[in-house]
């Protein structure tokens, strides 16, 4: 059984995962990245509630005893 030959492998992993890692760097700079979004300032709507403007008086538990 013939002997397997494997004094180029190196030279061939190391030439592949260097082109996988240049075609990875092209398509990656080729990709569009949309700019961040700046934050706008909202005015901040005070709603309108009840209790805003009336005064409300808080009663203990009937099971208190004063």
């Amino acid at each position: 059984m013939p002997q397997l030959n494997t004094s180029t492998w190196l030279l061939t992993i190391l030439s592949m995962i260097f082109t996988l890692f240049a075609l990875l760097q092209l398509k990656i700079s080729k990709h569009f990245y949309l700019p961040s979004p700046k934050p706008t300032l909202t005015k901040l709507q005070k709603q309108q509630t009840p209790w805003n403007h009336t005064w409300t008086k808080i009663y203990l538990p009937l099971s208190q005893s004063q």
